[in-house]
């Protein structure tokens, strides 16, 4: 016997109620979705609280500890990494000591902390990404106005990281009219607005639960890195293939890189950036930005400085540059582009790449 096709959309017949049926358990998947994530950062943010209390102290425990000093935030770094993985840089662990210190809550012992380490008396109402974003704030007075703030107005991370970018404490301070400057400050933009599925894949959570961060927001640019990453695959045998949407972290910002190749013949790594876009000369800083960070952290001593590869996919006009500019001389400068594909043929892929992609959505009834 034949197996049955499955019933396209074509065939699904409407029935009466089905759309308020749909839409009832988007609703309810949504907000598991974002009980799960909330679920994951209360318990995150008083482990790391109890983990900033265990070094504090166990730094208070003597002189001869105390003199660690940086050296027991490295050494606890490292021990950690190796156990967990991502997560536990020096500067993440420093911010857990600080954490404690900053809001140095004694409701709960060690003991009771161990025996249930998910339910404690101690209560965060913040996300720790918030707590991370409050801690960069210099003084305890407006580090308390924007704590209270977001509590009151339930602010998101993105809403919490503009007030605190805009100086809305000091501009509520100076206000003749505090009251009409709190006010506004509770209203959100769109840019504020965090989806369910972002609250899960939040770059913190995610470490936290020791899940891969690997993924693109937008189809179109999905798809064109993936075609980007087999044509180059398919140059010959001087790319390897890193990585792809690598994610890296500069002070308490986090960025990613659309793709990461080791280049054999010229022995280093190529960073690769796609923009649906015009090319500004924003994208040229934040490239090199990436460099200098993948020369710090990504290269190993015997390799060539990085090169960056600026695309921008414009529906109009595509654009590839080479960012060589970090190279220590031109002749090895004129040796990486004899060597790289040449811009105008990554273009004429891009352009190709693209008019596919649009004729198969136009396609689409």
């Amino acid at each position: 016997m034949a197996d049955k096709e499955k019933p396209s959309k074509k065939q699904v017949v409407p029935v009466s109620g089905y759309d308020a049926m749909l839409s009832g358990m988007v609703e309810l998947l949504e907000q598991a979705r974002r009980t799960s994530a909330r679920a994951v950062n209360t318990i995150m943010t008083v482990t790391y609280w109890e983990v900033g209390r265990r070094i504090v102290e166990y730094e208070q425990g003597g002189e001869a500890r105390a003199e660690y000093g940086t050296a027991l935030i490295t050494r606890v770094s490292l021990d950690l990494t190796t156990r967990f993985g991502r997560g536990f840089s020096k500067r993440n662990v420093e911010q857990m000591r600080l954490f404690y210190l900053t809001w140095p809550i004694a409701q709960m012992s060690s003991a009771q902390f161990e025996k249930c380490p998910t339910v404690s008396s101690i209560s965060f109402p913040l996300p720790w990404s918030q707590y991370v974003r409050l801690m960069s704030v210099k003084t305890p007075e407006a580090r308390s106005f924007y704590e209270a703030e977001s509590l009151r107005g339930g602010w998101t991370g993105p809403q919490l990281d503009r007030q605190i970018s805009s100086l809305f404490y000091e501009r509520t301070a100076l206000s003749r009219n505090k009251a009409a400057m709190l006010k506004k400050g509770e209203k959100p933009l769109p840019v504020d607005v965090v989806t369910p599925e972002e609250e899960i894949r939040e770059p913190l959570v995610l470490e936290f639960l020791g899940l891969k961060d690997e993924y693109s927001e937008n189809d179109l640019e999905e798809t064109l890195i993936l075609h980007l990453e087999s044509f180059l695959l398919e140059l010959g045998a001087d790319f390897t293939f890193v990585g792809r949407q690598r994610r890296l972290r500069i002070g308490d910002s986090w960025y990613r890189v659309d793709l990461l190749f080791f280049h054999r013949r010229l022995r280093c790594l190529v960073v690769i950036d796609l923009k649906l876009g015009k090319f500004t000369h924003a994208d040229a800083g934040q490239m090199h930005m990436y460099l200098n960070y993948a020369c710090e952290h990504w290269t190993h001593p015997e390799e060539n400085p990085p090169v960056g590869l600026i695309i921008c996919a414009q529906k109009d006009h595509a654009l590839a540059h080479y960012a060589l500019d970090n190279l220590p001389n031109k002749v090895l400068a004129a040796e990486y582009k004899l060597a790289l594909p040449d811009e105008k043929a990554l273009v004429a892929e891009i352009d190709k790449t693209r008019a596919i992609l649009e004729k198969q959505r136009k396609a689409k009834p």
